[in-house]
């Protein structure tokens, strides 16, 4: 069974090249993907060249800046991302670090499980993007030595657009008919990694009012030659019941490293709700929300109701509240057959060899290999997120040809960044607290 993937021999003769270091170079595209500074006070640099900076401000004031490099295995990582909204005079840093942290593909007929970017060739397998598949943004070239699919190592690999996304807000007036509305815009990057007959989009959305998409989405072919699974383990394709693609799960993970307010001291908090049957008197139920501080490492399992954040411990809101991300889990398929996917979000302490969740090759002899035993009982003083969301893929006639994208992913959202919603319009901004009639 190969679905969607090279085969061993391919495979091993593709790996056996040497991987030399990754670098950017130029760029090439539609049009500019950085825009003219607002009226906002300058704000420092992120710590990059100028080859390897993002710097967008979005046409409702939003500015995200940040770097990104190519690493020989994970891709693209994106590091010292920033955030400011208009009404800050400063950015806000969010992310020391934010890439894939393994893409564990097992079949569910047993014969094989691919670690795809630890094993097979997931960065060097960076594809060309046409000009259409960036509107109105910018392609960035990137050297990938000994690339797969392209006998130039300067592959046209990475997209930096915007886009639109509807509505940020709609809100009506107590009086009058006045409507408050805002069409929300985001930044976002994205490259295409061919592995076999997969291709992976890997996108990143940066929106104006701070929060962060993280998505893979599978794409490509099914595997011609993976139609035997008749047992369950597949689905027919084509004509009548003769040919069986073969089921798999994809179990994508992503390890950020925060750094809130440019600091890596930050601290992790669970929260969770409990819903009781209405007391004699009360109309309805009551709901109860605790929270648990997360001091040592932890492999969490999203529940009902239950939720994690970052927080800084350095930096507040005008309000004094002090600032955190929030991490909302995306619908997964949870894979139960290996320890480190048996959960959905892992908290580490940092250390600067535990770089995938699997199958990671940059410990010394000894060292756990897996995210699940990274968890060993420290004490988190800089805590890494790894998030876990799974998929099982389940052909149908509809994945031929091409497949469509299926995504998975996750976000992370601002909570307490700023005191009041930064995209807040002139007419609401003296509303922080309690609420008074509008017109």
């Amino acid at each position: 069974m190969r679905a969607n993937h090279l085969s061993p021999a391919r495979r091993r003769t593709a790996l056996g090249l040497s991987l030399a270091a990754l670098a950017a170079a130029a760029t090439t595209g539609a049009g500019p993907a950085t825009a003219a500074p607002g009226k906002a006070p300058a704000a420092p640099a992120p710590a990059c060249s100028a080859s390897y900076r993002i710097e967008q401000q979005l046409s409702t004031g939003t500015t995200w800046r940040m770097c990104w490099r190519y690493d020989t295995k994970a891709g693209l990582v994106l590091e010292d991302i920033s955030y400011q909204p208009k009404g800050e005079t400063a950015p806000v840093k969010v992310l020391a670090s934010a890439r894939l942290g393994q893409i564990d593909v097992p079949y569910d007929d047993g014969s094989v499980e691919y670690d795809d970017l630890t094993g097979f060739g997931f960065a060097q397998g960076l594809v060309n993007l046409a000009p259409a598949e960036c509107p109105g943004g910018t392609i960035k070239t990137i050297k990938v030595q000994d690339a797969f699919y392209s006998d130039n190592p300067n592959i046209k690999g990475l997209c930096a657009t915007t886009r639109a996304r509807g509505h940020a807000y709609r809100m009506q007036a107590d009086t009058g008919n006045r409507v408050y509305q805002e069409q929300g815009k985001d930044l976002l990057l994205y490259t295409v990694n061919k592995v076999g007959w997969y291709e992976y989009i890997t996108e990143w959305r940066f929106q104006d009012d701070g929060l962060i998409s993280m998505n893979v989405g599978a794409t490509g072919s099914l595997s011609p030659g993976d139609y035997d699974a008749g047992d369950g383990r597949g689905w027919p394709i084509g004509k009548g019941a003769r040919s069986y693609a073969t089921s798999h799960s994809h179990n994508v993970f992503w390890k950020l490293d925060f750094a809130l307010d440019g600091s890596r001291k930050n601290h992790v908090e669970q929260y969770d709700s409990q819903v009781s049957p209405p007391a004699r008197g009360q109309q309805a139920p009551t709901n109860k929300t605790t929270r648990t501080n997360v001091t040592k490492e932890l492999a969490g399992d999203a529940k009902n109701m239950r939720w994690w954040r970052v927080v800084s411990d350095t930096g507040k809101n005008k309000d004094g509240h002090a600032r955190s991300y929030e991490i909302i889990q995306g619908a997964t398929a949870k894979y139960p057959g290996r320890g480190f996917t048996r959960h959905d979000v892992y908290f580490t302490e940092y250390t600067p060899c535990e770089q995938f969740a699997s199958n990671n090759p940059g410990c010394a002899s000894g060292h756990p290999q897996s995210v699940d035993r990274f968890v060993d009982g420290q004490t988190l003083t800089r805590p890494v997120v790894w998030v876990n969301v799974g998929f099982h893929h389940v052909a149908r006639d509809e994945d031929q040809q091409p497949m469509p994208v299926h995504w998975q992913g996750f976000s992370l959202a601002p909570r307490d960044v700023t005191a009041m919603n930064p995209l807040t319009p002139p007419a609401l901004a003296g509303e922080n607290g309690q609420p008074r009639p509008r017109s």
